[in-house]
């Protein structure tokens, strides 16, 4: 199923129905008086959240989306049927904006949002009789319907995001500590859609980690498919930064982070205007080495002391291949979403 987490789509409500004109026509009643019963209300535009969608690929290839019409009212005082609500369901975390990228809703926060309220239905030609206008021949119409451009943007619910070159690891990270089962290849890009696993501490105790795929210098710019999922991340609480320590790495441990982190402070720069934006470089990390398994000691010694003499941190070396130091990682992670409460003194 292809991953798609934008849309762009025209919603509408129902108008209300119009209110009918009728007078009792039935033998042996003189004066029968008007009964022309109220249209029905519109349908409302309904945004809600179901735990069985991923992805906005239902609104690929439709692009306009209507309420149903209120029905007209009828004689002997029939009020018309209210039309049915258009319910659009989307994943959790989907985002709501207009057409000038001004929030809406977001979805996060909300299981159901009404959008567009349907037009109320007009009154019947009954509303209007009094004791000196018995016969009105007047009726409502309907108040129109609403219609409004939006964007669904779909921003993934995770605790821990995992995130690195192409190749550093991240999706046999993920396989390992997790149940998820991403496609996993040696060559760029092989990830090209967020993969998300639970991770399980203990009984009753578990957190969601996502691998982002396509990370490279400029995907600020739009360079590679960083831009398009750098968005992903935005609410997780903390990374898992992977940097390849292996001799076969693009570039040097210390080398790596840095432009990871350039391009997390470029995407910052690029989003600090938006509402509720928070930074991502200035987000808590643990930085890992993996692939430790192919580094001879001495190597690996020297790339851990540059790094830490650059930066300040101590990186965490893993193997997904022989398994050192994954139960250390899930812990640390584990801490950050389940951060110990110290209690008064």
């Amino acid at each position: 199923m292809k991953f798609i987490d934008e849309a762009h789509i025209l919603v509408r409500s129902g108008k209300g129905g119009a209110g009918c004109v009728s007078f009792r026509r039935e033998s042996h009643v003189p004066r029968g008086g008007p009964d022309g019963g109220d249209g029905g209300k519109g349908g409302d535009v309904i945004i809600q959240v179901s735990d069985k969608l991923s992805s906005l690929l239902d609104f690929k290839f439709k692009k306009k989306y209507s309420a149903q019409n209120g029905q007209p009212g009828g004689k002997q005082n029939q009020t018309g049927f209210n039309g049915e609500d258009l319910i659009l369901l989307v994943p959790p975390g989907t985002v709501v904006k207009d057409k000038q990228s001004k929030l809406i809703v977001d979805m996060a926060e909300t299981e159901s949002f009404t959008l567009l309220q349907g037009g109320i239905g007009g009154k019947g030609n009954t509303f209007y009789k009094t004791s000196v206008h018995q016969a009105p021949e007047i009726a409502q119409k309907g108040m129109p319907e609403q219609e409004m451009n939006i964007s669904l943007e779909l921003k993934i619910l995770a605790d821990i995001g995992i995130i690195g070159f192409p190749n550093v690891g991240k999706s046999t990270l993920i396989s390992r500590i997790s149940a998820a089962k991403p496609k996993i290849a040696d060559y760029h890009f092989t990830t090209l859609v967020p993969n998300l696993g639970v991770v399980k501490i203990e009984d009753g105790k578990n957190y969601v980690v996502a691998d982002i795929p396509g990370l490279i210098e400029g995907a600020h710019e739009g360079l590679g498919l960083g831009i398009q999922f750098l968005r992903h991340i935005e609410r997780t609480k903390a990374f898992v930064h992977v940097v390849d320590a292996s001799p076969l790495a693009t570039h040097p441990p210390l080398k790596s982070y840095e432009l990871i982190m350039n391009e997390l402070k470029k995407y910052d720069e690029n989003n600090d205007l938006k509402d509720q934006f928070a930074p991502l470089s200035s987000r808590e990390q643990i930085v890992v080495f993996s692939k430790i398994d192919v580094l001879e000691p001495e190597s690996l010694n020297e790339a851990i002391k540059e790094f830490k003499l650059a930066t300040g941190i101590s990186p965490l070396c893993i193997s997904a291949v022989t398994g050192k130091n994954i139960q250390e990682l899930i812990y640390r992670a584990g801490e950050i979403v389940y951060p110990v409460k110290v209690e008064d003194e």
